[in-house]
């Protein structure tokens, strides 16, 4: 008998990324145990099969098959440069890749490089913007601990992530231009069969509910009725607000669903049209 056919998808082996996307992969209902030290693991619910890899190794291994996607970092795929597809932005891990000087320097624009090292583990990424910016500068890759090297003379420049920008401040530099906005996003194989690409589409669907529960907070508030049509007129809805008598008269409760993006603007729009009791309640999941 042979097996029963499963989508094999890389992610993290330790790090920025490996929590974010176990934890995406439970809020899709996939039950996976992440052992410790283990290479790959099985969903007990799920036609999935996990790999657990190094950061830089998960586009060349979804390029060659090995796995048929996985979940990495937008600078890696773009400095890595493989061929593999971009199926899905998933929203978290957001970073992005810098180039920073040291505090002192007088830095007026990207032409300072001219001339200058610059120390990064990303060389293709800083070579294309050196060129499309037509500065000749030498690059010195390296890996790990890349903000000290300004300060034992290594380099006059480096390029890294950044995230909150308190390491750079730790090493005494400045951020002075973003090369690249960066987040976790998940890649296929180019040649993946119907059958992985239907099972892709199955795990696509729970993603996608995910990330709009993310993006979006349910929302109940009372209203009096002669204020109704002005706090209905608020609440754009999935389509529009549903709407309750209460047992008070002249009473109604609404529901409907605000996105994280306008969430304040509403609610402060909403209590000065008349609505009282708002409650907000986060959305596990979402299915348009």
């Amino acid at each position: 008998m042979g097996s029963k056919m499963k989508l094999k998808l890389a992610i993290q082996k330790s790090g920025r990324l490996h929590e974010d996307s176990i934890k995406l992969l439970k809020e899709c209902g996939i039950d996976i145990s992440n052992g410790a030290n283990k290479l790959k693991t099985e969903a007990t619910n799920f036609p999935l099969e996990v790999f657990f890899l190094r950061d830089d190794d998960i586009p060349q291994y979804v390029e060659d098959a090995v796995a048929d996607i996985g979940i990495v970092g937008e600078n890696v795929v773009y400095e890595k440069n493989k061929s593999v597809e971009l199926v899905e932005k998933l929203g978290f891990a957001p970073c992005r890749l810098s180039l920073a000087v040291s505090r002192g320097e007088n830095y007026r624009d990207v032409k300072y490089l001219e001339g200058k090292k610059i120390a990064t583990s990303y060389p293709s990424l800083v070579q294309k913007y050196l060129d499309e910016h037509k500065i000749n500068a030498e690059i010195h890759e390296i890996s790990g601990s890349v903000e000290i090297a300004p300060g034992i003379g290594l380099a006059d420049a480096i390029c890294d992530l950044v995230s909150s920008g308190s390491t750079l401040l730790t090493n005494g530099l400045k951020e002075v231009e973003t090369i690249l906005n960066s987040q976790a996003i998940l890649i296929r194989n180019k040649k993946l069969s119907d059958p992985h690409q239907q099972l892709l589409n199955k795990l696509l669907f729970r993603i996608q509910a995910v990330k709009k529960a993310r993006n979006n907070k349910y929302v109940l508030l009372n209203a009096p009725n002669d204020k109704l049509k002005e706090i209905i007129s608020l609440l754009p809805g999935m389509k529009s607000p549903t709407v309750l008598p209460l047992a008070d008269e002249g009473w109604s409760s609404v529901h409907s669903v605000l996105s994280e993006d306008e969430f304040w603007d509403k609610i402060e729009q909403l209590k000065a049209a008349g609505a009282q009791g708002i409650l907000v309640v986060p959305i596990e999941k979402m299915v348009i």
